[in-house]
């Protein structure tokens, strides 16, 4: 279902529950010709694009003369902060359409009393910085994109260390991991969720680090990853992702993609000395509903 309201001129603007096929294809038309002027990338997490189930509006179009020139999406991943990401094509920016796009997809958030809304602006586009600033954004933090395509940097393999899924019965451990790694409390996770696993590494029964692997048949994504600040710097972390890498080329999928806090060096060079290149930069605006 789509509601379609006339904006300005030959513009439309339509509020969308599940893209169909041809509005994904879309989307995907406007995304390459943006990054073709802008560079790096678009952080509009295809699999969750792929996979709306039409219960709610989560997506905002704007068409000029069926010319899809405009998107702006709603991203709730259960518990935290939601995202807001989009883009105008560059042809057809100054007009207004950026601003009444993130208008009415702040009405969603404010209308699902959406806590935290945090608007991901590339720094490849000026345009998302300034109006950020414009509606009062806040910067919250801000990430580095990171991918490896084809095989990861050979190291050592601890046999001492093993990896395995996590079970329910992990929450307090895993929970314990990411509190201490990222300094702030973690919320609860689905530690069995079929399509994106949380792992753990143990040695002699401790639970040692965690991650958690979103897996698609075009990329494996890697978030979450924490060792235990006891043991960190000896090498666990290295040894724990190059498995990860190798399972992923091994399953017949080479690209793996993975997002380090700016500011965090130390997991920066551990990313880039197996192989990750960074990509892109994003600045996460904590926005006002």
């Amino acid at each position: 279902m789509a509601r379609r309201i006339p904006r300005v001129s030959s513009g439309v603007l339509e509020a969308v529950a599940g893209p169909s096929p041809a509005v994904l294809e879309a989307i995907s038309t406007l995304e390459r010709e943006t990054v073709e002027v802008d560079g790096g990338r678009l952080k509009l997490e295809w699999d969750t694009l792929r996979s709306r189930q039409g219960d709610d509006v989560e997506d905002v179009l704007w068409w000029e003369h069926d010319m899809l020139v405009g998107f702006v999406g709603r991203y709730a991943f259960g518990g935290g902060a939601v995202e807001v990401t989009g883009m105008v094509h560059p042809a057809f920016r100054r007009r207004g359409i950026g601003s009444r796009l993130l208008d009415e997809v702040m009405g969603l958030c404010a209308r699902r009393d959406d806590g935290t809304v945090l608007l991901v602006a590339p720094r490849t586009s000026s345009g998302a910085q300034v109006m950020a600033e414009r509606r009062g954004g806040v910067l919250d933090h801000s990430e580095h994109a990171l991918d490896l395509y084809g095989e990861v940097v050979a190291v050592p393999s601890d046999p001492t260390v093993t990896l395995r899924r996590a079970m329910s019965s992990d929450g307090e451990d895993v929970g314990r991991i990411l509190t201490d790694a990222f300094g702030h409390p973690w919320r609860p996770l689905d530690l069995e969720a079929p399509n994106e696993p949380t792992l753990v590494a143990e040695r002699d029964g401790r639970i040692v680090a965690t991650l958690r692997v979103y897996r698609s048949p075009d990329v494996w994504g890697v978030y979450g990853f924490a060792v235990d600040p006891d043991l960190q710097g000896r090498g666990i972390g290295r040894d724990l992702l190059a498995r990860v890498c190798r399972r992923a080329r091994d399953s017949g999928t080479p690209h793996v993609h993975l997002e380090v806090e700016v500011g965090n060096d130390r997991a920066l060079n551990l990313y880039t000395s197996l192989g990750f290149t960074r990509t892109s930069t994003e600045d996460y605006f904590s926005l006002a509903t």
